[in-house]
């Protein structure tokens, strides 16, 4: 069993995350870097478990392959990246800016009965998927104790 390291702050977007409505959820954290302040943004994320593997899909839309780093360490996925602004035309005016654009870091917890040798990851369509195997555990017939 390996032991997972507490953050607080984790667990009270988390709560954050599941007390308000979904619209909400995803909106950028306001964070703070050096005096300044700064809009943080947080690719949204789906798990979903087969037979044989855990899937972790990422929405990273205008992210390149290159911009993304993904790390296996002491049982969590970490995905890490920057989204770049593009900006074609110099003389193009904006008018409205709704993307969200920076530096993001998403963590994930995995279970003890994973292959992390196998991970593997692969892009397509804007949406990044983890592939995390598992490894075969055998499963315990019930036993019955005495009490004495």
């Amino acid at each position: 069993m390996s032991v997972l390291r507490w953050d607080p702050l984790v667990d009270v977007d988390s709560i954050f995350t599941r007390l308000t409505p979904s619209s909400f959820a995803n909106w950028p954290r306001l964070g703070l870097e050096g005096n300044g302040r700064k809009l943080e943004w947080t690719p949204s994320a789906d798990i979903s478990e087969t037979e044989k593997e855990y899937l972790i899909r990422a929405d990273l839309p205008a992210v390149k392959k290159e911009d993304v780093q993904v790390t296996f360490d002491d049982g969590i996925i970490a995905i890490k990246g920057e989204r770049r602004q593009l900006r074609e035309d110099k003389s193009e005016k904006l008018h409205r800016l709704e993307s969200f654009y920076g530096s993001f870091e998403r963590h994930f917890s995995l279970p003890d009965h994973v292959n992390a040798d196998l991970i593997r990851c692969e892009t397509k369509d804007g949406v990044l998927t983890v592939h995390v195997p598992k490894v075969d555990t055998v499963k315990s017939k019930p036993k019955q104790i005495t009490v004495q």
